[in-house]
Formats: structure tokens, C-alpha cells, sequence
């Protein structure tokens, strides 16, 4: 059966971008919304609209009695999920399918093992990707610890087993310090995620972060789209990225996307993932994946020329991939700025009223949001109100095309973060590409301590 109708599970930018790639493809959508999204620029778009709940996403966006109930009303046959939110909610999407809807993301045992930390990396490993040096599984006996520790040497890093965002996550530095350190971990990882399970990874000294976009049919093959640097990074959540990334050489890229190809395929798995790693020194070191569409997407639609979203749509509804890896084409460079409603030296969240709206243009210029002069910002949500998005021929070219674009960019009403990636245009390691994943804050240490 082809899909006629997508429930968009989302919100903001996301929402649009997947509504945007529906109505292209002849496909009806439905929007669901918080009452503090009822004048949200999705669900003006949207063919239908279905309030969903109260402004608390627990009670709407993560509410799935009244997202699958708004499905069947709306008579749509597909939900997509978007990023965060239920994205990755390997029950939900079980719950989907039972209820005789199609899911448009990954087969949910592939979402239930990648969303295990410990588990996604016993998986990495036997599908052949190079795993950091550290504990097989979770480590819950201090003694064990202690000779797991031992073994990779200090500095060793404690993560939780679920979750991210840097919650459960903490750098132990020598012996004396790791009972204290992972004893807190442990309690972190409990208050965030329900669950105190940690393991021990080689904490790597000044790594790179990089990534690579995959797609899989869920018949045994699987693509490449190459990889996105996303080094820039405050508190562990990434600022900007970049395509392809100014370190990797066409060989690595080559022998990497290769390995992550095969693993993908041997895996069986469906539509759009991303499969993280550490990068230092020309290794590699798988970190973890991502069952979903990613924020930085757009990036490498600009270098590929391939609508992801598109892509996904096709795939969840029973098409071969669009392309064979050969037929990937790799074409200058991308980079993708996160603006968002915060002071850009405080980082403190300022919704309200968008008082006046005008967004960059011109030739490889792009900008994903659903920001409009007279729109208030509701403080609930994330504070990613728009992304800026531009291509060039060189890096070079898109730096250029990137600062004329910020500078052409009005949002007026609230903070936002385009004074920081101005700056950021101005700082020769920037320019020059030479960063990694401590970089930016160490960066913005020295800024508000001159």
C-alpha cells in the first residue's frame, strides 16, 4: 500500500522540513501540536491539524495514546517521528506498526539494540567496527572497575548505559578518583534515565567527533553518504557541522564507509541511521548510533544532492534505495549553523515574541525553521528555533557564503545564538579547520575570562 498520509510525531523545524518533503512527494499531513503550538508554522502547512495535549511534552509530543488516537481520526497510514521526542523509542514504534500503521524509521529491534549503549557497542564490535578500548559490558562491582581501569589506563570515562547528553558521564583522571567519580555517575544515570547501569571506555585525549549518514533498505543493502564533522560542541550538544570534514581524507573516508556499509548490511537494517565515532590520530572509534534522522541532515543533502527525508519515505513504504553506493557523488562543502532562542554569552534560554523575521537567501543558502515576524517562542521546548544552512564549492567559498548569510539574518524579539557563529567566523582555528571536540568551550572559557 503507498503512503497517502503521514502523521508528522513532531514539532518546530523538524516538522516542517518532513511536511515540505511529503507534499513534494503528492503525500497528505497531519500535524499534532501542543495547545502552545497551535499557531506553530507546521500545523498552519499541515493538510490536518490534532491538538494532542497541554504544553508539557510528557502530556503531548510524548503522549502516545493521543498521537496514535490523532493517527487513527486523521486516517493517516504512516508516522514519522522526526528527531528526539519518541524517535527513538523502539516501544512506540511497535506500537505503530500494531496498530496496522507504518512506521517511518528503523525496525524497532534495531532501535531497542542501539539504544542500549552497552549493547550497541557488543553489536558494533561484531559487526567489525573499531570500538574504544574499554569494559565489554556494564560494569556495576567497583573491584572490576578498578582492573578494567587498570588495563586501558587513566584517563578512563564513565558513561550510562542509557541516555546521552552528557547526563551518567563523567572523566576519571587516576585510581584515587574513580569509586568517587563513578559512584556519581552511577547516581546520575539513575535520576536521568531510570537505570544506574555504567561502563568504562579510554577516555581519548583531543579527539575529533565524526560521523557517517547510512541508509538501508532492511533487505540486506545499505549506502553510504560519507561523513559530517561535528566537533563544535558545548556541553556535549553540537553547535555546527560541517561536510565533509576538513581532516578526513578520500582514502579514510573510503575505508570507513565501507566498513560502516558492510555492518549496516550484515545488519538488516531500514531507512536512516548515523553511526558516530571518535576520531584522533587517523583511528577511528565507534562512540555510538543514531536510529533517526539527525539535526545536521541538511548538510549532507547539500554535498549528495539527496532529499533524506524523501529517502526515508520511500524506503518505510517498500522502494529500493534511490542510489547505489557508485552512484554517490560527494560536491563541495556544506556547513550548517544551530541558531537558537539563547543569550550567545550566557546560554540562557529567551523565548517571546519574534517581533521581526527575515531570513538570509540567495544561491545555496538554505534555512530549515518555523520562525515568522508576530510567532512567540513557547519556553517548553528545545531552544533550536531555526538552522542555517549553506553550500560552496570549497570550504573556503562556504565560509564566505556563511558570513554574508549571518549577517543578512534578523531575528528580533529574543537572544540568539548568531552573535557566537559570527565569532566564530573570525577565529583562525575555524578557519583554518583545525579544532576538535574540547575546542569550543575551551574557546569560550577565554572569551568571558579575558
Amino acid at each position: 500500500m503507498a503512503i497517502s498520509k503521514i502523521l508528522i510525531a513532531n514539532r518546530g523545524e523538524i516538522a516542517l522540513r518532513i511536511h515540505r518533503a511529503a507534499h513534494e512527494m503528492g503525500i497528505k499531513t497531519v500535524a499534532v501540536h501542543s495547545t502552545a503550538d497551535a499557531d506553530a508554522m507546521h500545523v498552519r502547512l499541515a493538510d490536518e491539524a490534532v491538538c494532542i495535549g497541554p504544553p508539557p511534552a510528557a502530556e503531548s509530543y510524548l503522549n502516545v495514546p493521543n498521537i496514535i488516537s490523532a493517527a487513527e481520526i486523521s486516517g493517516a497510514d504512516a508516522i514519522h517521528p522526526g528527531y528526539g521526542f519518541l524517535s527513538e523509542n523502539a516501544r512506540f514504534a511497535e506500537i505503530v506498526e500494531s496498530h496496522n500503521l507504518i512506521w517511518i524509521g528503523p525496525k524497532p529491534e534495531h532501535i531497542r539494540t542501539m539504544g542500549d549503549k552497552v549493547e550497541a557497542k557488543r553489536t558494533a564490535g561484531a559487526l567489525g567496527l573499531p570500538l574504544v578500548p574499554g569494559s565489554p559490558g556494564g560494569v556495576s562491582e567497583f573491584d572490576e572497575a578498578r582492573r578494567i581501569a587498570a588495563e586501558i589506563g587513566y584517563p578512563v570515562i564513565v558513561k550510562a548505559a542509557s541516555g546521552g547528553g552528557g547526563r551518567g558521564m563523567k572523566v576519571v583522571p587516576s585510581a584515587d578518583q574513580l569509586e568517587s567519580l563513578m559512584g556519581q555517575a552511577r547516581s546520575e544515570a539513575k535520576a536521568a534515565f531510570g537505570d544506574d547501569t555504567v561502563y568504562i571506555e579510554k577516555y581519548l585525549g583531543n579527539p575529533r567527533h565524526i560521523e557517517f549518514q547510512i541508509f538501508g533498505d532492511g533487505k540486506g543493502n545499505a549506502i553510504h553518504l560519507g561523513e559530517r564533522d561535528c566537533s563544535l560542541q558545548r556541553r556535549h550538544q553540537k553547535v555546527l557541522e560541517e561536510a565533509p570534514s576538513p581532516v578526513i581524507t578520500p582514502a579514510e573516508r573510503e575505508r570507513m564507509g565501507g566498513i560502516v556499509t558492510k555492518a549496516m548490511a550484515d545488519m538488516g537494517y531500514r531507512g536512516a541511521g548515523t553511526i558516530e565515532f571518535l576520531w584522533e590520530a587517523g583511528e577511528f572509534y565507534f562512540i555510538e548510533m543514531n536510529t533517526r534522522l539527525q539535526v545536521e541532515h541538511p548538510v549532507t543533502e547539500a554535498i549528495t544532492g539527496l532529499d533524506l527525508v524523501r529517502e526515508q519515505i520511500r524506503i518505510a513504504d517498500g522502494h529500493p534505495l534511490t542510489l547505489r553506493q557508485q552512484d554517490v557523488q560527494f560536491r563541495g562543502h556544506a556547513i550548517e549553523c544551530r541558531i537558537n532562542a539563547e543569550d550567545a554569552k550566557t546560554f540562557a534560554p529567551s523565548p517571546g515574541l519574534i517581533k521581526h523575521f527575515h531570513a538570509p537567501g540567495g544561491m545555496h543558502v538554505r534555512v530549515d525553521s518555523g520562525l515568522y515576524s508576530g510567532y512567540r517562542i513557547p519556553p517548553y521546548y528545545d531552544s533550536m528555533i531555526a538552522k542555517l544552512i549553506v553550500w560552496g564549492h570549497s570550504r573556503e567559498g562556504a565560509l564566505r557564503r556563511l558570513r554574508r548569510a549571518l549577517e543578512e539574518f534578523v531575528i528580533e524579539g529574543v537572544k540568539t545564538t548568531i552573535p557566537l557563529h559570527q565569532a566564530l567566523l573570525d577565529e583562525p582555528d575555524f578557519q583554518s579547520g583545525d579544532y576538535t571536540i574540547k575546542w569550543l568551550e575551551e574557546w569560550l572559557a577565554r572569551d568571558s575570562n579575558p
